[in-house]
């Protein structure tokens, strides 16, 4: 039985909410239990945004995640400040090190650097970035895949969107790469 506590945080436009309901989404696809909490700042676009995302194999028992993350997703620096110490000994730091120039406080949690904004400005603006990262959490945590991603996008996003599939799986499979090649 495995179970995935995901906080997603960023600036309200940065995608961190369609991530977590991209991820949530793909659980429910692949008949796992899900929850997924957002949590907004006082403004909506640029202000502060994270969500929590539970998927796991048993019954979700809270949707808060306070102090057991097992993985973090970081698209900003105020962000890094306030999540990174939610994340458990042993579990994973996600950090968008295209906006983020600090690293990770702890030496008890693995951390990976994603340059997601230049990554996705390579595929074609920086509107993929959310999708970089989100690619970059499949390569550490296998609680979903890249095709359950890909099925939720269709029904988070809506069939007017559906022509964006193959650039979003190209942003997810850059995000994925990236870790890879810091793991070896």
């Amino acid at each position: 039985m495995s179970t995935s506590r995901v906080i997603c945080a960023g600036f309200g436009g940065q995608g961190v909410m369609s991530m977590g309901q991209l991820m949530t989404y793909a659980g429910m696809l692949e008949n796992k239990e899900v929850s997924w909490l957002p949590s907004y700042g006082p403004e909506m676009r640029g202000g502060t945004a994270n969500c929590s995302v539970t998927i796991s194999d048993e019954p979700v028992g809270s949707p808060i995640i306070t102090d057991d993350a097992t993985a973090a997703i970081i698209m900003n620096s105020p962000s890094l400040t306030k999540f990174q110490d939610d994340v458990i000994p042993g579990g994973v730091v996600l950090i968008n090190s295209s906006l983020i120039h600090e690293k990770c406080d702890r030496d008890d949690v693995q951390s990976y650097y994603i340059d997601a904004v230049d990554i996705s400005n390579q595929l074609g603006g920086p509107k993929f970035a959310n999708m970089v990262m989100l690619g970059a959490f499949l390569a550490i945590d296998d609680s979903v895949n890249i095709d359950s991603v890909l099925e939720a996008f269709k029904k988070v996003f809506g069939k007017s969107k559906e022509k964006f599939i193959p650039v979003n799986r190209q942003a997810l499979e850059a995000g994925y790469n990236a870790v890879m090649s810091q793991k070896n």
